[in-house]
Parts: structure tokens; C-alpha cells; sequence
């Protein structure tokens, strides 16, 4: 089984948790957004075509996520390069 990517921007606050290759042709056909009130935070999630989970998008990524997976994530900020 092939690992999970993260991507983590710390300059916004918001992680992206892969399922698929995010360098392949996979697109998200569907997202659903969670009930902000029922999570505390706003988490999306990407479906692709035949109704898979493709991805997690997780804002507001510092409280709802735990420090090990932001640390260990590829980062998209200034910081990260």
C-alpha cells in the first residue's frame, strides 16, 4: 500500500491529505464539506467520479491535526523551502 501524502501551508493554516497520487490525473468530482459546527473547524472532503475519497482538505490545520503529521508534511510556505 503506498503512503499517504500531506501537504501542509502554514502561511494559511491548511493541510491537504492525499489519497492518490497528486501528481496523477485523479480529480476531485465532488467535495463535501463537513458541518463547521459538528468538526470545530472546517474539513473537506474531495470525492473523485465513482464516489472514492481522493483527499482530505483540512483548514484551520494547527488544532485539528496533530504536530507530528504537520512536521512531517511536504510544505508549500516560505518556511517549508
Amino acid at each position: 500500500m503506498p503512503d499517504v501524502k500531506v501537504t501542509y501551508d502554514k502561511s494559511v493554516n491548511a493541510a491537504y491529505i492525499y489519497f492518490t497520487d497528486p501528481q496523477g490525473s485523479v480529480r476531485s468530482a465532488h467535495t463535501y464539506p463537513c458541518n463547521p459546527i459538528d468538526v470545530d473547524g472546517m474539513i473537506n472532503l474531495d470525492f473523485d467520479e465513482q464516489g472514492r475519497l481522493i483527499g482530505i482538505e483540512v483548514l484551520a490545520a494547527t488544532s485539528k491535526l496533530p504536530e507530528y503529521v504537520l512536521q512531517a508534511a511536504e510544505r508549500l510556505d516560505s518556511e517549508g523551502s
